[in-house]
């Protein structure tokens, strides 16, 4: 049995929590991950740090209490032309990947967000099959600038 925890602006995580989030994510989201300062970011801003717009973090704990999934969806301030959320991270411990706590996490994120929600996910991430179950549609080719 999985346990599902939000954490928001209104239900902050304390500062171990928060720690065990990014180490968890950092390690798990593998090649597909930033740096744990990115990370740390983007959970500042979902739980409205600094005046953030804020979002979710909700994290997915097994029957001995560790953490085997977690994501961060942040809220862009925008809507119509820019979904109203962009999932940042999503992630679940490697040793229980196929059990379904990835599409549990997906959809607790999906009912808890308002409005559109955005991903960037490469060509090649086995969870691309999982997103276009859920209804995720590619519309665009995302490019960037770096300066």
């Amino acid at each position: 049995m999985i346990t599902i925890q939000k954490y928001s602006d209104e239900n902050k995580t304390n500062e171990n929590q928060k720690q065990e989030i990014i180490q968890f994510l950092f390690k798990h989201l593998e090649q597909y991950g930033d740096p744990e300062k990115d990370i740390s970011d983007a959970i500042d801003y979902a739980l409205g740090c600094e005046k953030k717009p804020g979002g979710h973090v909700i994290t997915a704990r097994d029957q001995q209490d560790h953490l085997v999934g977690a994501v961060v969806v942040n809220k862009t301030g925008m809507s119509g032309y820019i979904p109203e959320n962009i999932l940042v991270y999503i992630a679940t411990d490697k040793n229980v990947r196929g059990k379904g706590i990835g599409k549990n996490l997906m959809q607790e994120a999906i009912n808890s967000s308002h409005g559109d929600i955005a991903l960037h996910c490469e060509p090649e991430n086995p969870a691309l099959h999982l997103y276009k179950k859920l209804g995720f549609t590619s519309k665009y080719l995302e490019m960037r600038l770096k300066k």
